[in-house]
């Protein structure tokens, strides 16, 4: 169980996403859940992800910025994926 730093609710891992800094200090979505480095979950709902990103959450937590691009990521799999 991990818990969304948005909701502050737990989930299986599998129920969230997980973003990660590396020790070099990038920050990329970890779909495998198996990247080295600081990682923060986040529920696969899109009203989540927009939280997080308009609060600028993530890089609070992570302390570092995160790139657009992990967002939009996010998004293309919950669409993909049909989820929410």
């Amino acid at each position: 169980m991990r818990k969304c730093i948005v909701t502050q609710e737990s989930a299986e891992k599998k129920a969230l996403f997980r973003v990660v800094r590396s020790p070099e200090g990038e920050v990329s979505l970890d779909l495998t859940g198996r990247k080295n480095g600081r990682g923060a979950y986040i529920s696969m709902k899109r009203e989540v992800v927009d939280k997080a990103e308009s609060k600028k959450l993530l890089s609070k937590h992570l302390e570092a910025e995160v790139p657009q691009e992990v967002f939009q990521a996010m998004r293309s799999y919950l669409e993909e994926n049909h989820i929410d």
